[in-house]
């Protein structure tokens, strides 16, 4: 309950801080290019090296103090359609899911806003993870939170950001060696308060297979 309601305050830092910047009448613009320098600042702030989908796409490997495989290196790749920056600290040791299939994820994460760094929710000491499907068809992913934090806070809408992730983990069950991705989302790719007020998001999220699908 005390993580919950830190997340909360959390929550209300932020709308504070943004509501004192609608106050002085920000434009769509201003606000985006607020966004772009608070992204770029916390890239500059995490050493974060910044790779193409051509060079990820060579080997799928993002780099990092982590995992490797060269740990001196942060590396995340860019989206360059969408804004989003995506790390891979573990792929999962399952597969991928495949066209037709529908699988439910449990997902234990941290959202962080990139303004301050400052935690908006989390589930880490929570007795149960968030919940959430994911369908694929075709090249096309869609997902909805059954369950969780998220869900409570924001709705059933998962963040296209986490959707994104999809085609390049590969899941196990509980007791394997679960997905874990870093996610840099700008506000149309995070959750609806982020769409609707303009700022960025951080995710690191675990990301595990449930047996029954």
């Amino acid at each position: 309950m005390k993580k919950l309601i830190l997340a909360v305050l959390g929550l209300v830092a932020v709308s504070s801080f943004l509501s004192s910047c609608k106050e002085e009448e920000e434009t769509y613009a201003e606000q985006k290019e607020r966004e772009a320098k608070q992204v770029r600042a916390w890239i500059d702030n995490n050493n974060i090296d910044v790779i193409s989908m051509q060079e990820f796409l060579k080997d799928t490997i993002t780099d990092n103090p982590f995992t490797g495989p060269d740990s001196t290196r942060n590396e995340y790749v860019l989206f360059e359609d969408n804004g989003v920056y995506m790390q891979i600290i573990r792929r999962g040791e399952g597969h991928q899911i495949s066209d037709g299939e529908t699988w439910y994820m449990n997902a234990r994460y941290v959202e962080r806003y990139l303004g301050t760094g400052d935690t908006l929710t989390m589930n880490m000491y929570e007795q149960e993870p968030d919940v959430f499907y994911v369908k694929r068809t075709g090249g096309t992913y869609s997902a909805s939170f059954k369950s969780g934090i998220m869900q409570r806070a924001y709705g059933y809408s998962v963040p296209n950001s986490w959707i994104m992730t999809m085609p390049y983990i590969k899941p196990v069950l509980y007791n394997g060696n679960s997905a874990k991705v870093r996610i840099i989302a700008p506000h149309n790719q995070g959750t609806q308060n982020a769409a609707s007020s303009v700022y960025p998001t951080f995710y690191e999220i675990t990301i595990t297979k449930q047996k029954n699908n």
